[in-house]
């Protein structure tokens, strides 16, 4: 219910280059108005007296009767669930959107936490509902739902939420847990966001202190130095911060092992299986199989990246360095949308006309600005209004990537809004199977069209760096994340603990080339995913294979693949993975479904390595 956007795919920008507001042309800038005119506009006050009453009425009508209601009745009150559930998204949306534009606002953050301090005393007396779900017994549950087909496409929902029954606790208890989440994992997460937003690094032959994303951006300039004196300021600045990112770091580990240990989780990672309605036994199998690739995927790329920069080893401000090829470019934004679009156009007219609004209604927040949230992201808000796409566009070949990534997203969820509100959201494990199909489209565009060699391998070059990113690293998270928490349950961790952590599973992914500098054992503490959405990343890698593998059947099927892959999006969440699959002949829970994805990237990286001959 009422979805906050998620930063995601992070990617770097360059402060200096942003100061100049025509640098890249006319940069698209979000018009919230679709959701509400201002924040003092009567429809949001309406808004939220109409969700207060109808949260109480709703509990009134149905508290204690779900059991007795026949089919009929028991649909009219999950249409009136749904519309709760879109007055609430609209609302927190809203907040959210507006706070993502300059989160060092106190005005705009103090806006966005009084909406969901409100929200979510509004939505208390809703607690019941899945509790009381959750005790129909399954003869009666199944009877239910067969009885009338306007009700049988909302079970897809109710068996995911049903999936909880056995972790789910009395009703007084969930609804503290409901009532004390904004002073819980809320407060911690505002408190990581707003202390990295203020965040500052001075940097060697920097005249001023850089943000964040400024500094991070440096890690990717061809100048080696350059490289180097940003990694070590971000050193410095972690080092200095780490007891508080310890101590969020640790609270938070904290509070999911008592709540896991209430509800009976036998992993730290089983809830986020059971959103993302996915087996733990598949997400082991991709854990694996990523593992098991690294000497043939990242270790062998980045020996050869080594002996493109002419080094015996790495350093890791090496790790994103541009190729000595590879010409500076700056792609202005009227280039970078007709790249998108012309590679979504190739592929289907359709998915170019679903993406064009974002472009021409405001749809897109594109330009940086102080205060304005790192990285990307595609949020859905509800299915009656539309989605927004947030970038921080450099003129990088990189954003132009990041475009048809997050448009990936917008277009999905597009497709998806056509389920209704609760059917609509897809699970994280193929929540990115547009973005990075989108990627995938535009890279294939941009490799057939390259006019040299040299071009040819700085494009394959970046695309195996941002797998190896997407697929490698990510898994590597997920290690840190799951051995992180196990450790978080046999006590208090120090900065140290953490850190060696960190430094055990970056050493397995990137290889022997590397050397770590000291200070890079803190580089765990800016990631935002490990704070906000615990488990998440292993969702990067699972879409990145999924595409990989999805993409072969594309590159060899015959007519019909893309009204199959339009049909796979609109279904939103309303199938399970294995059926969404089944069209394309591919099966997530065999092991050698992997192995066909990281296949591809393999490939890529022989075609380097035939370069070199």
């Amino acid at each position: 219910m009422f979805r906050l956007p998620a930063l995601h795919d992070p990617r770097r920008f360059d402060a200096e280059t942003a100061a100049r507001a025509d640098a890249f042309g006319d940069l698209p800038e979000w018009d919230l108005t679709d959701l509400y005119k201002a924040p003092d506009a009567p429809e949001f006050a309406r808004d939220f007296d109409w969700l207060e009453k109808a949260c109480a009425d709703f509990a009134s009508d149905y508290e204690g009767k779900l059991a007795g209601l026949d089919a009929a009745d028991f649909l009219r009150c999950v249409q009136r669930y749904e519309e709760i559930d879109i007055t609430a998204g609209r609302l927190m949306s809203y907040a959210g959107l507006r706070y993502y534009q300059n989160t060092t606002d106190s005005a705009r953050a103090k806006f966005m936490a009084d909406a969901q301090d409100r929200v979510t005393v509004a939505t208390t007396p809703l607690v019941f509902f899945s509790l009381e779900l959750n005790r129909i017994d399954d003869a009666a549950y199944d009877a239910l739902f067969a009885a009338d087909a306007d009700l049988a496409r909302f079970k897809p929902v109710f068996d995911r939420l049903r999936a909880m029954r056995p972790h789910q606790l009395s009703d007084e208890l969930e609804k503290f847990l409901h009532d004390q989440s904004t002073v819980g994992a809320t407060a911690w997460n505002r408190l990581f966001d707003e202390t990295m937003a203020g965040l500052s690094f001075e940097v060697e032959g920097e005249e001023d202190p850089l943000p964040l994303e400024s500094t991070l951006n440096l890690l990717t300039d061809p100048d080696r130095a350059k490289r180097e004196a940003a990694a070590r300021s971000l050193a410095k600045v972690f080092e200095e911060h780490l007891r508080l990112f310890s101590r969020v770091h640790n609270t938070l580990a904290k509070d999911k092992e008592i709540t896991d240990r209430w509800r009976k989780m036998p992993t730290p990672q089983h809830g986020r299986h059971l959103s993302n309605h996915v087996e733990p036994e598949v997400v082991q199998a991709l854990r694996d199989a990523v593992v098991a690739a690294y000497p043939r995927l990242s270790h062998r790329y980045y020996a050869l990246k080594a002996k493109w920069l002419g080094l015996d080893k790495l350093q890791v401000w090496d790790r994103n360095a541009p190729l000595p090829i590879e010409p500076p470019r700056t792609i202005q934004w009227p280039e970078a949308r007709e790249t998108v679009m012309n590679a979504y156009a190739e592929f289907s007219p359709k998915m170019a006309e679903l993406a064009e609004p974002f472009f021409d209604k405001g749809w897109i927040d594109a330009a940086v600005k102080p205060g304005k949230a790192p990285g990307a992201f595609a949020h859905p808000t509800v299915t009656t209004v539309h989605p927004y796409v947030m970038l921080n566009y450099l003129g990088k070949p990189r954003d132009v990537m990041t475009l048809a990534h997050e448009l990936g997203h917008g277009v999905h969820q597009r497709l998806a809004a056509g389920q209704g509100e609760l059917l609509s959201s897809t699970p994280l494990t193929l929540a990115e199977t547009a973005s990075v199909f989108g990627e995938m489209l535009t890279f294939q565009r941009l490799l057939a069209n390259a006019k040299t060699q040299a071009e040819r391998k700085t494009l394959l070059a970046g695309k195996v760096e941002d797998m190896i990113n997407t697929v490698v690293r990510q898994i590597a998270f997920y290690d840190f994340e799951c051995k992180l928490h196990a450790a978080r349950r046999e006590g208090e961790l120090t900065p140290d603990d953490i850190n060696a952590i960190w430094m055990s599973v970056q050493a397995e992914s990137l290889g022997p080339v590397f050397e770590f500098m000291d200070g890079y054992e803190t580089f765990w503490s800016y990631v935002p995913h490990f704070v906000h959405s615990p488990f998440y990343v292993y969702a990067y890698a699972f879409g990145d294979g999924l595409v990989n593998a999805l993409y072969a059947v594309y590159r060899d099927a015959g007519p019909g693949f893309q009204d199959k892959y339009f049909e796979m999006l609109a279904a939103g969440g309303s199938k399970h993975h294995k059926e969404l699959l089944a069209p394309f002949g591919l099966d997530a829970s065999d092991p050698a479904f992997w192995d066909r994805g990281l296949d591809m990237i393999a490939a890529f990286i022989d075609e380097l390595e035939a370069m070199e001959d």
